[in-house]
């Protein structure tokens, strides 16, 4: 008989199925009290989280777990970290944060009393001794972060008159409130105002009183006779 012929070392088979969010709870078995540890770093495919913050698409996750068997399921307790990448809601700048879940979920054995008098959307399930942790990672994430996030607690936003981050512009910024029935006068120049100031009331746009006797003249009402009358 051959060397190669003879009985071979069995290895355990490993399955690609144990990576990324997916955990494989075969090797915990069912034993209620039976417990694994788990550190793992997850590279995220897309966006996790919300429309202005979030994990990133390609960040690094950290799964900080402990698995434990219990009599209905596995229990995943222990923390998930990332970096968070948003955009202020108030200056509208970006901005850079880390999250940190703690995490302690439930997925039922299919076979088991809470599977059986539970809705499908009312607790997480194993499936073939699968855990599919990211809808758990995804909920979490939504509601740690804030639909109205900031860079700082205290970000003054912008300045609702030129729009300058109040930030940069410092606590001196403010702008000149113009009455509006009053906006005409804000366009004069300086001349215009010389003018304006120059002429008197009641008098012509020249600011000169006007000539009695040119007036007199044009009108007809000086009570004098002009000489075209008496020649006729």
């Amino acid at each position: 008989m051959s060397a190669e012929s003879g009985s071979k070392p069995r290895h355990r088979l490993t399955t690609s199925d144990d990576v990324g969010f997916m955990l494989d709870t075969r090797s915990l078995g069912r034993k209620p009290g039976s417990m694994r540890e788990l550190k793992r770093t997850v590279i995220t495919d897309e966006k996790i989280g919300l429309e202005m913050v979030g994990i990133p698409a390609g960040a690094q996750v950290e799964l900080d777990l402990t698995m434990q068997s219990v009599s209905e399921g596995v229990l995943i307790i222990g923390t998930v970290s990332a970096p968070v990448e948003g955009e202020c809601s108030r200056c509208l700048e970006p901005f850079t944060d880390q999250v940190e879940l703690y995490l302690t979920e439930l997925f039922a054995y299919p076979d088991s009393n809470t599977e059986k008098t539970t809705e499908e959307d009312e607790i997480h399930r194993l499936v073939d001794d699968m855990i599919e942790l990211e809808p758990v990672v995804i909920d979490s994430v939504g509601l740690e972060l804030s639909l109205q996030p900031v860079c700082e607690p205290d970000c003054a936003g912008l300045c609702p008159e030129c729009g300058v981050r109040m930030a940069i512009a410092g606590s001196g910024h403010g702008h000149d409130i113009l009455d509006p029935r009053w906006a005409g006068l804000a366009n004069l120049t300086v001349a215009d105002d010389a003018v304006v100031s120059d002429i008197a009331p009641g008098s012509g746009a020249s600011g000169a009183a006007p000539d009695p006797s040119t007036d007199s003249e044009l009108t007809g009402h000086s009570g004098a006779v002009s000489p075209r009358t008496e020649e006729k």
